[in-house]
């Protein structure tokens, strides 16, 4: 329940004729100017009173600082320095530091002390619960290892291999895909592909998806009986997952779903739930948009402590669906807190924070116009965009403009003044007069304005590695930093690849580490992208042709010479050596090098009086499956907007940050928003992915579960699965350039160049002739017709 000003003061005045006392007037009159200084839209957050309440946030409204302010107020206007305390959730461990540190702040500002309150990550507090009661949750942290296997990990390998084995006709079902003609090249090819890529991706899809909905393989197995597909994709999803949770058991192996499945299993028995409950006078959740229904119902019970079941929960969440970047490789999707904002709204509890200090007008004109027009022509002229305008929640965007704030408002420099024309549209002839055109601009602000810093935002790392190589000469020649964000990221990758490639070293002739270290030298620009399932079919012909094998094409020749490199460093080098060699060998940069030596040392240590290259391989497999190595880096997230500091980042690593002049370049139409990607060795099964189509069936249960409570009647068809994963990857795209377009404060640069390379996974940037005509992103067009005045001529 939100209270105005008038009731605010009542509510105040009574506390302080309870307390009755000098200093609760005193408090009050703090908390009344505490609560004054925030925007009507924060207001709404500090003046909750009790109950459920949406905060829908649009970027640069200060949702934490407004949070920050609104767990002050509820502490010290419910006196919570006893048993009960408010519970703040968010989903990063720096996100949780801040706020905790600025609600002591708040506190300390007040002569309050820094209690009656706590502040978790979802999963920490999940982890609290679980441990708590370990004969209810199952749980022995002692016993057991928090894992996130990926694609490649041994996990989801291993429980493939034990799927096939136990479910042959399903397995044959999918090796003879839409036709074949029985050639035993060809089978062995897609052998290759099932085993490698197109199992274990819908494996990996699946379990993540099914379990942070709350499916069990059960489930699953149930659901499979509704569909009519003639792969039965969902009944190979369940006996996946179900091979999935027998293999991490035996293991004393947990993901990050189990220990929230583990913590609501203590909360099934009552009287633990009675308990926890007791405990929490509220819970308030940061970033809601990123919550799954699993975190949801977590934290619902937690804030339900009513013995009336018509009582609702005391359960404040904040977030900005239209901020909401992740639903496409993680079980997040904003439809869930778009809902939740309806459910609110009906109660006269929603409260929506529209005013933002950070960017210029003109910027805020442009992301308004941008996300006005994607709805607009969302699937226009289409079936779904009839159906869509009468159910807004479908649309990419929630129909919510930013507003400048008031002219009085406290942010220093709030909605500062243009740079330029405040938003400048460019068309590049290339790839490389971007850059060219990017490096004169940041020489230009960066001189003028040493205190202030910039960005380039990219959607692919690889654009990010492109753009520092051809801007390095701004550090030697004019004194301005170049920061590649993506190369502290790639640390984390390391150990995996190091492992990759020892395995490879260690037996050569798999054609399972043939591929693995194939793949490693792609993904690092080493060797050219082509089909690696038909080099590791045969390791042998592959590393070792025979003048009667056809002479190879220069790219097969070129990535053969490399893994035979890699051969001969093990007869050349001792074992203890190969993992520095191999950092060389992958042309790592300085602090990936840093990294690199961190690991080996690490491994010799591990390994001390037990040293080969066998010992080497199991320590590296533990690193990679426990992941509990990090690489060489820095702590905070001050190194991305240093003054003066040109940052190059990606779009999704940018929310949360800001600078001064943000460019947003290779804004291409096959990128953005783009299509679903269906491999060219898996299009033996169809026009779609297996994991994708199982992805969009999954939802379709949980959306109409979450709904009515109800299962749908049919399951949509691959076909139309795969058409609904299409505009889940569109509208997802849209709202990352949304994101991207918002992180800017008085300079937003974009462009679209008319050439460029056909896949950036593909381009080998010392060839300029690797490109081809591009078509922009159909919002740069827009623009330039909404705001002319941006559009600086084709070049």
């Amino acid at each position: 329940m939100a209270l105005d000003s008038d009731n605010f003061s009542t509510l105040t005045t009574s506390f302080s004729s309870l307390v009755g006392s000098e200093q609760a007037v005193w408090l009050e009159s703090q908390l009344q100017l505490l609560r004054d200084s925030l925007r009507p839209g924060q207001k709404s957050l500090a003046d909750w009173q009790g109950g459920q309440m949406a905060v829908s946030a649009v970027p640069g409204a200060g949702k934490s600082h407004s949070l920050s302010v609104a767990a002050a107020i509820a502490i010290a206007r419910n006196q919570l320095y006893g048993r009960r305390q408010l519970v703040v959730v968010t989903y990063t461990r720096s996100a949780a530091a801040s706020i905790k540190s600025k609600i002591r702040d708040r506190l300390k500002d007040l002569y309050l002390p820094p209690g009656g309150f706590v502040v978790h990550t979802l999963h920490g507090l999940a982890l609290n619960i679980a441990n708590s009661q370990q004969e209810l949750s199952g749980l022995n942290l002692d016993e057991v290892t928090i894992v996130v296997p990926n694609v490649g990990h041994r996990i989801i390998k291993g429980l493939v291999e034990k799927w096939i084995a136990t479910h042959p006709r399903r397995y044959q079902v999918l090796l003879e895909g839409m036709q074949f003609d029985g050639e035993e090249t060809e089978r062995l090819r897609r052998q290759s592909v099932l085993r490698t890529e197109v199992l274990p991706n819908l494996a990996h899809t699946v379990v993540r998806e099914a379990k942070s909905s709350g499916l069990l393989p059960g489930d699953l197995w149930e659901l499979s009986q509704q569909a009519t597909d003639e792969y039965q994709i969902l009944a190979i999803a369940a006996g996946l997952y179900e091979e999935y949770q027998q293999l991490m058991r035996s293991r004393n192996l947990i993901d990050y779903d189990d220990m929230i499945l583990a913590a609501l299993q203590v909360l099934e028995y009552e009287p633990m739930r009675q308990l926890w409950q007791d405990k929490v006078f509220a819970v308030f959740e940061d970033e809601a948009q990123d919550s799954s229904p699993l975190q949801e119902r977590l934290i619902s019970i937690l804030a339900n402590n009513s013995l009336d079941s018509d009582t609702p929960p005391n359960l404040v969440r904040v977030g900005d669906p239209n901020q909401a970047i992740n639903s496409t490789f993680t079980p997040a999707d904003p439809i869930y807190f778009n809902w939740f904002c309806k459910s609110c709204e009906q109660q006269g509890n929603l409260a929506t924070m529209d005013r933002a200090g950070r960017s210029s007008e003109a910027i805020v004109k442009a992301a308004n116009f941008m996300l006005e027009w994607v709805n607009q022509n969302w699937n226009k002229g289409t079936k779904q965009a009839a159906m869509q305008a009468e159910n807004l929640l479908t649309l990419p965007f929630r129909q919510q403009a930013i507003r400048i704030v008031d002219p009085n408002d406290p942010q220093p420099e709030a909605n500062p003044p243009s740079e330029g024309r405040g938003l400048e549209i460019y068309t590049p002839k290339d790839i490389y007069q971007t850059v060219e055109l990017i490096g004169k601009r940041v020489i230009q602000l960066l001189s003028e304005h040493p205190e202030r810093n910039a960005a380039i935002l990219v959607r692919e790392n690889r654009q990010g590695r492109f753009l520092a190589e051809q801007l390095i000469y701004l550090q030697r020649e004019h004194q301005i930093g170049v920061y590649e964000v993506s190369e502290v990221e790639r640390h984390s990758q390391i150990p995996e690849e190091m492992l990759k490639l020892l395995q490879f070293i260690d037996r050569p002739h798999s054609p399972d580490n043939l591929k693995a270290a194939l793949e490693v030298l792609e993904q690092r620009g080493l060797i050219a992208a082509q089909d690696l399932n038909a080099l590791a079919t045969y390791p042998e012909q592959f590393l070792y042709p025979t003048p009667l094998h056809p002479q190879p094409k220069p790219q097969v020749e070129q990535a053969r010479r490399y893994c035979c490199n890699l051969l001969r460093a093990r007869l050349e080098l001792p074992h203890y050596q190969l993992i520095s060699f191999l950092g060389m060998a992958l042309k790592y940069t300085g602090s990936e090098l840093a990294t690199v030596q961190k690991l080996a040392d690490r491994v010799n240590q591990q390994i001390s009086g037990n040293s080969s290259l066998k010992t080497t391989i199991n320590a590296l497999e533990e690193i990679v499956s426990s992941e509990r190595f990090e690489g060489v880096e820095e702590d905070n997230d001050d190194r991305y907007t240093r003054a003066g500091q040109l940052t190059i980042i990606t779009m999704h690593k940018a929310k949360g940050l800001d600078w001064d002049y943000v460019f947003i370049p290779f804004l291409h139409d096959d990128v953005l928003p783009g299509q679903p990607w269906i491999p060219t060795a898996a299009r033996f099964l169809g026009d779609f992915t297996l994991a994708e189509v199982a992805r969009a069936q999954i939802r379709a249960v949980v959306h109409s579960r979450y709904v009515d409570g109800k299962i749908p009647i049919e399951l949509p068809q691959p076909a139309l699965a795969w058409q609904e994963a299409g505009q889940l990857k569109q509208a997802e795209e849209f709202r990352l350039l949304y994101v991207a377009m918002t992180r800017a404060k008085r300079l937003l640069w974009m462009s679209a160049a008319q050439m460029g390379p056909f896949r950036w996974n593909t381009f080998r940037h010392d060839s300029a002739t690797n490109l081809q005509q591009k078509k922009p992103c159909p919002v740069l067009p827009a623009l330039v017709r909404k705001f002319s005045q941006a559009a600086i001529a084709k070049f």
